[in-house]
């Protein structure tokens, strides 16, 4: 007796594709946990952003291909990333991430705020004209160029005033168009370069500086700017930046030139780029001053000047 096969049931639940990626220990809030929902809240062709929905840091979570730029928040493949769309439900947590047909595990950790090495006043103070110089010949301008809330933050910043350094965040946060907006953009070149910078020189002032301005813009950041910049203003109060920034803060307290790797860094983006190496400007003048190093009057000089001219890089 034979017995003829009937339709095909769908399965009920899509088929997944397992693969594996490195992840920055920023993530292990969200992807240490059960998982919990998120959903996708902008898609480019390397970089997927996934929106959490908890309230934690970091809420929103980068995956990325490896030709994307290296954000703190990310979790790099070095496979294809899957169809998706904004609006699109995913899941995150359990060290991993599930979006669409694929399964994304986390095979191994890196971290995006090294312990940078130990660098003297005297190095910063001679990084400080290389990096001045770099920024005003180049043809990629700050989104905020003649600013004065920027001029502010450069000019409190050297004094370690932390009214005029929240004065200023509180004008800057959320500042410009896009994603990431360029007040944002270099208040986080700020927060990194205090941070990294301060325990380089070993100039508490300028880490205390961090701290305190940090949590001023964390408090700002969730409620007014996007999701995506928010997260990246949480990490930059940790220390925590992309490679290109990280790699820029090496060459100046590794004594090397920071020119290549500023460089690299102004090519970012529209202005982010440039965004970024203005708020690390910002902070090794004001490491440079706050040190007490005898270049601490040049440092603090150049601050005075970005308040005068309204921010402007000159």
């Amino acid at each position: 007796m034979s017995v003829t096969a009937g339709p095909r049931r769908p399965r009920p639940f899509p088929v997944r594709a397992d693969a594996t990626g490195a992840a920055s220990v920023a993530l292990r809030p969200v992807l240490d946990p059960p998982r919990r929902p998120a959903r996708v809240l902008a898609v480019f062709p390397s970089a997927i952003y996934l929106e959490v929905r908890a309230e934690l840091e970091p809420h929103v979570v980068a995956v990325t291909t490896g030709a994307a730029v290296r954000l703190p928040n990310a979790l790099v493949t070095a496979g294809a990333l899957p169809q998706a769309a904004v609006g699109d439900e995913a899941w995150v947590g359990d060290g991993a991430v599930e979006l669409g047909r694929l399964r994304l595990r986390v095979r191994r950790w890196w971290d995006p705020a090294p312990a940078p090495e130990r660098a003297g006043p005297a190095r910063l103070a001679a990084a400080l004209p290389v990096l001045t110089g770099v920024c005003d010949r180049s043809p990629r301008r700050p989104g905020l160029e003649g600013s004065a809330a920027a001029g502010l933050l450069a000019a409190g910043c050297a004094r370690a005033s932390l009214l005029d350094c929240v004065t200023a965040a509180e004008q800057l946060v959320g500042l410009g168009p896009g994603l990431t907006p360029s007040g944002d953009d270099v208040l986080a070149g700020t927060l990194v370069a205090l941070r990294h910078l301060g325990t380089a020189s070993g100039t508490p002032r300028a880490v205390w500086l961090a701290d305190w301005l940090g949590a001023a813009v964390a408090f700002d950041a969730r409620d007014r700017t996007t999701a995506v910049s928010a997260t990246l203003l949480h990490c930059a109060t940790r220390g925590q930046a992309c490679a290109e920034v990280l790699a820029v803060l090496r060459g100046v307290t590794g004594g090397r030139s920071p020119e290549p790797a500023l460089e690299r860094l102004l090519g970012l983006g529209h202005t982010s780029g440039a965004d970024l190496a203005w708020g690390l400007r910002i902070g090794l003048a004001a490491v440079v001053a706050l040190s007490g190093n005898l270049a601490g009057d040049l440092a603090g000089d150049l601050a005075g000047d970005l308040a005068r001219d309204g921010g402007r890089v000159r």
